[in-house]
């Protein structure tokens, strides 16, 4: 008996983590398909859009956010310190425009895995 509800609780928190990755697994997909990062900026946000409208939860979009500028951020102090190279350099001459935009959908998609994983806590 404790089994099978156990085995429904994983599966239920198995398959919310893996459909709020969805669209980062979508995204990266991309990458080396399109070449102009202006695009796929556009292609992600049209995602995280898409995303977004699907299933909104409060605090998404702050998360997006924070995600977008602490990870501009970072990544540019990677850059910068030399530990990490980027061959499409089209954000602040140093990486591409739509990483940070891919970061902050993660932060999104991160904050919800563990309200997912919290209820399954409970």
């Amino acid at each position: 008996m404790w089994r099978d509800t156990l085995a429904k609780t994983m599966t239920k928190v198995v398959s919310g983590i893996f459909l709020n990755l969805i669209p980062i697994i979508l995204m990266i997909g991309l990458i080396p398909l399109v070449q102009n990062d202006y695009i796929l900026a556009a292609i992600c946000l049209a995602i995280i859009a898409a995303s977004l409208l699907v299933k909104y939860e409060k605090g998404d979009v702050v998360f997006l956010i924070f995600g977008l500028v602490i990870m501009t951020i970072m990544e540019y102090f990677f850059v910068s310190a030399g530990s990490e190279i980027f061959t499409r350099q089209t954000l602040l001459g140093v990486m591409p425009l739509w990483l940070p935009v891919m970061w902050g959908y993660g932060f999104v998609a991160m904050r919800r895995g563990i309200s997912i994983i919290d209820e399954y806590l409970e």
